[in-house]
């Protein structure tokens, strides 16, 4: 693969100087790097593929960093990355020590804003340009959103605001890809698709560009086609009405169409918007034709392709949410079920199948996701959501007043809960226990298996209010789910190792979620008695309580932060029944855990079978005796 001019490139300084052939020779050489690239390492390349025109553009048109641009969402930035100085890095990307597949501040002063959840460029890009007004600073500011991150509320809250705020420079790209992760959704999807079918691709049949009559530096980028005339409706009122001008659409992957409008408008005032009309794994054929395979694979080799994988041994916990789902909604046709954008992520791809009636895809609106529920359940049915553990974040308040407040039976299922491994800490959902258990009505289910969780969904769909089924990504220990839909007692644990030695010289492990098969690891080595909780909430009081006043120490175990997490629920009961039991509460530290291997992290932060052994033998070696199993049992 010839590099000519992309080893020319060690900042963008360097293609400020190139001219528009090098620039094209630039972007198919840039091109080739990310396909080989992302596929010796895994990550993200559909987005990626579709955004190399564009950002050779804008590093080309702007001053970057003095200017900002803030990305969305932040997963198509690998050639803003490797033009920024982290070419070498990429061989690194996304593993422990190596760079972000996320725009980062801490990776380098050409990430001005870390952006992994999606509609935060324009809030974000507005600020930078209010700051720079009230300091003197004469800088561009630019937000380049995607039309599926423009589904969502807060992309239109910041449009609102920009759009009467006096004297600032902004500009927001629309790069309209015609999806996000899962195939786009809703109103606003479909009014760019009449948009372009109306406007843009008319272009190709000599219809003509639409562009705005009354801005003459894009009007002569038109190129004056021989129907020229119709191109002169202006397409976007919307955004006019805002406070915006509009430009646009053009041409995403036509240099010689983005880089004369990109200088152009560099030299105007005000809130702009440009709508630039890309297509997700351009210049790869496979990923042309099925962006959602390639959004975010794993190793591969470019000249074959994605292969099937071979039928795993084991289920993900994804696959059983996916099933799970399908079943409960053949035998309850009140089930609904409710993605954020999220279908193939979640696991639901079969139940839009079966049931595309009762299956919403609401869009890249976390917010609306959860009052949606919650009108569905005011009215009898029964809504699943389904949705990321970090993802639920960002409908706290929904959670809270719209859902628990009111006592309505809607039931949360939140995947990729605990480390998540490459995405690193913007995806990891390491807070969800903490910030549900306080939630009053509120249940918080941790499975530790496949079959568990199977259990804990059916459970929790029965309990007539809100609650949680928490699981994390990737596959548990193998244990095959049973086909039925039965429940377990609400809030009540379960024993699964007794110690073999004398209680009252060893320790309980009270392990809360998928660390169990970790604490059994560490109980063979320690004769400890170990805990399958279950439930953070309600909270098994009474084995608590049993447990403290039989064993020398209590040991909580939670792929969840130890501050206000599940440790914190018992050590909650054993203070409210003035017990002075020891207590070692494990968990993830008070820390943002960076991008690595899922196993890795839980080593590196003490949650793997010798961790935890370690962890127990330190706190209480000194003043107890543990004896081993082997020695225990002679």
């Amino acid at each position: 693969m010839s590099t000519e001019y992309l080893d020319r490139i060690a900042s963008p300084a360097d293609l400020r100087s190139l001219s528009r052939a090098q620039l094209r020779v630039l972007a198919d050489e840039l091109r080739q790097f990310v396909l080989q690239s992302v596929s010796r390492t895994g990550g993200h390349l559909s987005s990626n593929l579709g955004t190399v025109e564009l950002t050779i553009a804008l590093h080309h048109v702007f001053n970057t960093p003095h200017d900002r641009l803030v990305w969305d969402v932040g997963h198509q930035t690998y050639p803003h990355k490797i033009l920024t100085g982290r070419r070498e890095a990429m061989a690194r990307l996304r593993q422990r020590g190596g760079i972000s597949g996320f725009p980062k501040r801490s990776e380098s002063e050409f990430d001005a804003f870390g952006t992994a959840h999606s509609s935060t460029s324009i809030s974000a890009a507005l600020g930078m340009a209010v700051a720079s007004r009230n300091t003197g600073a004469a800088r561009k500011h630019v937000a380049i959103i995607g039309d599926g991150a423009m589904t969502a509320g807060m992309a239109f809250e910041a449009l609102n605001n920009a759009g009467v705020t006096p004297d600032v420079d902004l500009l927001v790209i629309l790069n309209d890809n015609d999806m996000s992760i899962s195939p786009p959704v809703g109103a606003l999807n479909r009014y760019l698709a009449r948009l372009m079918s109306g406007r843009f691709y008319a272009a190709a049949r000599n219809v003509g560009k639409a562009v705005l009559s009354h801005v003459p530096p894009v009007f002569e980028l038109a190129r004056r086609f021989e129907e020229h005339a119709k191109g002169m409706v202006v397409p976007a009122t919307f955004f006019e009405e805002l406070g915006f001008t509009y430009y646009g659409p053009i041409d995403g992957h036509d240099l010689d169409s983005l880089v004369p409008t990109l200088q152009n408008l560099r030299q105007q005032n005000g809130p702009l918007f440009l709508h630039v009309v890309t297509k997700k794994g351009q210049g790869y054929k496979l990923a042309e034709s099925d962006p959602v395979l390639y959004h975010g694979p794993g190793k591969f080799d470019p000249a074959v392709g994605i292969k099937p994988a071979a039928t795993p041994a084991k289920l993900s916990f994804t696959q059983v949410f996916g099933q799970w789902l399908c079943d409960m909604a053949a035998a309850d046709e009140r089930l609904v079920g409710i993605t954020p954008a999220m279908r193939e992520g979640s696991g639901m791809v079969e139940f839009e199948q079966r049931f595309p009636r009762r299956y919403f895809d609401v869009g890249i609106a976390e917010q609306h996701a959860v009052t949606f529920a919650a009108g569905l359940a005011c009215e009898g049915q029964k809504p699943v959501v389904a949705i990321y553990s970090t993802f639920l974040q960002r409908a706290y308040d929904q959670l809270i007043h719209d859902v628990a407040l009111q006592n309505l039976d809607v039931t949360f299922a939140l995947d990729r809960a605990g480390l998540v491994g490459a995405d690193g800490a913007t995806h990891a959902g390491n807070y969800d226990i903490a910030f549900t258990r306080c939630i009053p009505n509120m249940v918080v289910a941790t499975p530790s298996d496949e079959a568990e969780c199977r259990l804990l969904l059916s459970t929790c769909y029965q309990h007539p209010g809100p609650a949680t089924v928490r699981y994390p990504r990737g596959v548990g220990t193998g244990a095959m789910p049973a086909p039925s839909l039965e429940t377990v007692p609400l809030g009540k644990g379960v024993v699964r190792r007794q110690r073999q030695a004398d209680p009252a010289g060893g320790v309980s492990i009270l392990v809360f979620g998928t660390r169990l098969a970790a604490a059994l690891e560490a109980a063979e080595a320690l004769d400890a008695t170990v805990v399958d909780m279950r439930f953070v909430k309600p909270l098994d009081a009474s084995l608590v309580l049993e447990h403290a006043s039989r064993y020398a120490g209590l040991v909580t175990l939670e792929e969840g932060c130890v501050m206000g997490g599940a440790g914190s629920a018992v050590a909650e009961v054993l203070n409210a029944a003035g017990r002075t039991t020891p207590l070692l509460q494990l968990g993830l530290p008070d820390t943002f855990i960076d991008h690595g291997d899922q196993a890795g992290l839980l080593a590196e932060v003490g949650l793997d079978g010798a961790g935890i052994e370690a962890s127990i033998r330190r706190r209480f070696m000194p003043t107890m005796t543990i004896v081993p199993r082997h020695v225990a049992s002679n």
